[in-house]
């Protein structure tokens, strides 16, 4: 499909236009995306190659998130670093368009993933008798296969309705990637239909997503109303976060203000933090003999440290956000 469009490439305005800020940003932004590559590649490889814990559907899911989390962040994070050094940045079209396509694509396939992972601890927690009979491999992969379905979907609707538009000057994105909603302000014709279609494919694909997770996480709350208060405030702060990631993520001018940007990273990492021991300890009190094999110990080592440094990090980096935002606002 053609685009009638006269322009070829866009430049990209950046998170700054400071040198130093640049620098610093260069700086920190290297060492997060090699931590983050880094972390949740180790997580993907140690999950795949224990059949102990590739064999628990709670790793088994665990994994995506994680290879997901790592595509995501490679779809933006390379090229924003190279840019830091250069003045002029710019994205052809067509690199435009793909950047597009797979932010959208990772972004909704991970958060489908999300409410298949509230669904699997709902049949944990409220149904521990049953649920190896009902969380079987093929249901898993079953789950897996609508979320790649679904994010897929998603996303090439929003790249052929951008294809749709012409584009012929300016050519200057306010952002630090391709994104609908800056493309959306480009375009030399009236957008007024394509806002709609856009928030319709959005809005309904949030709405099914927050109501599923509202729903998974308000019965498990319900269903622990007689159990220990840790089970209830864990399942009520992971609940909390997922529903922040997923409202964040679908919403563009959210994810275009760097704050709401780092809060979604902080937001996934809390919920995978919790992930890593919480519920292992709340099934364990359904049980007398509270085991866990090498493999399990050792990931749970590594997930726990990793996701930890990995946030404090973030909270640091949000700091500088905020001291940039109050001291030194026209920049």
């Amino acid at each position: 499909m053609q685009n009638q469009s006269f322009v070829t490439e866009f430049i990209l305005l950046g998170l700054s236009q400071n040198p130093k800020v640049e620098k610093i940003l260069f700086i920190v932004f290297l060492f997060v995306y090699i931590a983050t590559l880094g972390g949740n590649m180790i997580i993907v490889v140690t999950i795949i190659f224990s059949p102990a814990l590739l064999g628990s559907p709670m790793y088994f899911f665990l994994a995506f998130p994680s290879l997901l989390d790592a595509c995501t962040s490679t779809t933006v994070t390379p090229k924003m670093i190279v840019d830091l050094f250069y003045k002029r940045k710019t994205i052809s079209f067509e690199c435009c368009m793909t950047q597009l396509f797979t932010s959208h694509f990772f972004a909704g396939v991970e958060v489908i993933v999300l409410t298949a992972m509230a669904y699997d601890r709902y049949v944990a927690i409220c149904k521990p008798l049953h649920y190896s009979s009902i969380m079987t491999r093929r249901l898993c992969g079953t789950l897996i296969g609508v979320a790649w379905t679904g994010g897929f979907i998603h996303s090439i609707t929003q790249v052929i309705f951008t294809l749709q538009l012409p584009f012929c000057g300016p050519n200057f994105i306010d952002h630090f990637i391709c994104d609908l909603f800056p493309l959306l302000q480009l375009a030399c014709t009236d957008t007024h239909i394509f806002v709609i279609l856009v928030f319709a494919n959005s809005g309904s694909f949030c709405i099914i997503i927050f109501s599923l997770l509202i729903v998974s996480y308000g019965v498990i709350l319900f269903s622990l109303r007689g159990h220990s208060s840790e089970g209830r405030i864990y399942f009520a702060t992971i609940g909390g976060n997922m529903i922040t990631a997923a409202a964040i993520i679908y919403s563009p001018e959210l994810m275009g203000a760097p704050m709401y940007f780092f809060l979604v990273f902080l937001s996934l990492l809390d919920a995978c933090t919790s992930t890593d021991v919480t519920p292992m300890m709340i099934v364990g009190f359904f049980y007398e003999r509270k085991t866990i094999s090498f493999e399990g110990c050792m990931a749970q080592l590594f997930a726990i440290h990793f996701f930890t440094a990995v946030e404090v990090i973030i909270l640091s980096v949000m700091a500088y956000d905020r001291y940039v935002a109050i001291c030194k606002p026209l920049h």
